[in-house]
């Protein structure tokens, strides 16, 4: 009998949890628009999580293009497409991979951070020292770190996807003496608003997510310093697995508005 009650447990865990981060997300819709607005924070919150970001992300995206292209170059050479490289490499960077990708490396490094930071502060009781002098937590901590990172990862995907292009147009200069002007040609005649707009809009989701579940494991961590390395590897763990939720639903979305 202790089969079914464990997958009942945790069957009801589940929802649970569920059902208390969507009241979470609520609570920072509510919180978000009235005053007081902590514009400070959410500035310092931008710089940490966007410029912080920036060498990783150019990092990936620049290793991404290369490997891309590399791995994709014999196969088209043995049907003689070479000149489809540019434009086949945009489109599945700019749609797809760039985005993806570059959301669950960005899950790892800010995720784990604010459920970390959130957590450390729960344990050490300075939210709750703070809730004691009548000021706002969740919106000084929960609603400025959300928004930042709502903000600031569309941004980090379009520099990823920028610099992966270029690596791309590196490894073709260098292997198919493809210059850059005659690259980037390719790449701007084969993009449309179609894969541009989606591709954008599924960005803000994304940074949404990161924000939204790393500062609600953080936030209500428990079980002292033990719970500050289990929030950050919870935020990491739901968040990852909601980037692949939100993707699919937005590749749904996208094929019924943009393919009938």
């Amino acid at each position: 009998m202790k089969g079914p009650e464990t997958i009942r447990s945790r069957a009801v865990s589940f929802f649970t949890e569920i059902g208390d981060i969507t009241y979470f997300a609520l609570r920072f819709f509510r919180e978000a628009f009235s005053r007081p607005f902590e514009f400070r924070e959410l500035l310092r919150q931008c710089y940490n999580i966007g410029n912080r970001s920036l060498l990783l992300v150019g990092v990936t995206g620049f290793i991404l293009g290369l490997v891309f292209t590399l791995q994709s170059r014999p196969t088209l050479m043995e049907f003689g497409a070479e000149s489809w490289m540019p434009s086949m490499v945009s489109i599945s960077i700019v749609r797809e991979i760039g985005p993806v990708m570059i959301a669950l490396i960005c899950a790892g490094r800010i995720g784990s951070g604010i459920g970390a930071e959130l957590g450390s502060m729960r344990v050490t009781e300075q939210i709750d020292a703070m809730e004691v002098s009548g000021t706002n937590p969740f919106k000084y901590l929960v609603v400025t770190r959300i928004m930042a990172t709502t903000l600031m990862l569309p941004l980090l995907i379009v520099f990823g996807d920028t610099i992966a292009l270029f690596g791309s147009a590196l490894v073709e200069n260098l292997k198919g003496e493809v210059s850059l002007q005659l690259y980037f040609n390719e790449v701007f005649d084969a993009l449309k608003y179609s894969d541009i707009v989606p591709a954008t809009v599924k960005s803000f989701f994304f940074g949404f997510a990161i924000g939204l579940v790393g500062c609600y494991k953080g936030y209500f961590c428990k079980k002292g310093t033990v719970g500050v390395g289990e929030a950050s590897n919870s935020a990491v763990v739901y968040t990852s697995m909601l980037l692949f939720i939100i993707d699919f639903i937005a590749v749904f979305v996208t094929d019924i508005f943009f393919e009938v």
